[in-house]
Formats: C-alpha cells, sequence, structure tokens
C-alpha cells in the first residue's frame, strides 16, 4: 500500500461515518415525531434509522493485482441506510391528536441513549480516521524533507 492508498482508505472512513453522524441526528431529532408520513390516512411515525457499512474489497486475482498496484479501489462505503423494525413504542395519552381508539398513541422506536452511544462511537471512529489521515500526511511530509 502506498501513501495515496492510506489517504483514498481514510477519506472513505470519514465520509461513511459523517454519514452515520447525519443519520444518528436525524434519529434524535426525530425521537418524538408521531406523524412522520401518512399511510392510508393514518399517521405514521418515524422509524428508527441505521447505516450498513461495508468494506470495499476486492475479490478476484485481477482486482487484487490492480488493488495492489494502487489503481484498484479500498476502504469503506455505506451499503444501505436501512429502518429499524424493532415495534413502536405505545404511550398511553388519549388527548394527544395521533392517539387511536383506545387512547394509544404509537411513538417512534428511537431510544436516545442508544443513539447518543452510536453518536460516540461514530465520532470516534472520525477522530480516528482523522489522526490516520494526518499521520499519513506527516509521513509524505517528512519523506519529501529526506529527498531535499
Amino acid at each position: 500500500m502506498n501513501f495515496g492508498s492510506s489517504f483514498g482508505i481514510s477519506a472513505s472512513a470519514l465520509t461513511a461515518q459523517r454519514l452515520r453522524m447525519d443519520v444518528i441526528s436525524s434519529n434524535i431529532a426525530n425521537a418524538e415525531t408521531t406523524r412522520a408520513s401518512v399511510v392510508d390516512g393514518k399517521p405514521v411515525p418515524y422509524r428508527r434509522k441505521m447505516v450498513e457499512l461495508e468494506s470495499v474489497k476486492s475479490d478476484s486475482f485481477s482486482n487484487i493485482l490492480q488493488s495492489q498496484m494502487n489503481s484498484g479501489t479500498q476502504g469503506v462505503r455505506v451499503r444501505a441506510i436501512t429502518e429499524d423494525s424493532s415495534p413502536l413504542k405505545p404511550v398511553y395519552n388519549p388527548t394527544h391528536p395521533d392517539a387511536d381508539e383506545n387512547g394509544y398513541v404509537y411513538m417512534p422506536n428511537v431510544d436516545t441513549t442508544k443513539e447518543m452511544v452510536d453518536m460516540l462511537s461514530a465520532s470516534r471512529s472520525y477522530d480516528a480516521n482523522v489522526t490516520m489521515f494526518n499521520a499519513s500526511k506527516a509521513m509524505v511530509t517528512k519523506a519529501l524533507e529526506i529527498g531535499k
């Protein structure tokens, strides 16, 4: 691996973690949203979204050879942004405009504590990749100084 691919790997991870933080922020912002959309005339609460990451890897010999020669892609990418299928939280509040005939309002399946832990994890991953990028930059700078 050369310096160029290390910058590419770090940049792809920074992009993926930034998107992950954006999705987590959206989850936190919509933790109380009972009308994210309307289906068949009924309000549907917001559902927690999750980011699925995957590594960009080579699978055939020619792809491995190309990636080692630094013309292939390496790093991480977002495979999909999916909705959490866990059940919505019923809350008894008969005065709420979105309450059903039994007085229950279905709240989003967003747990703000879990989201904050995920945000902390994404933030730490982002910081680690910034550190890796800066270390690669410092190595390139030192290599250029040796050539003087």
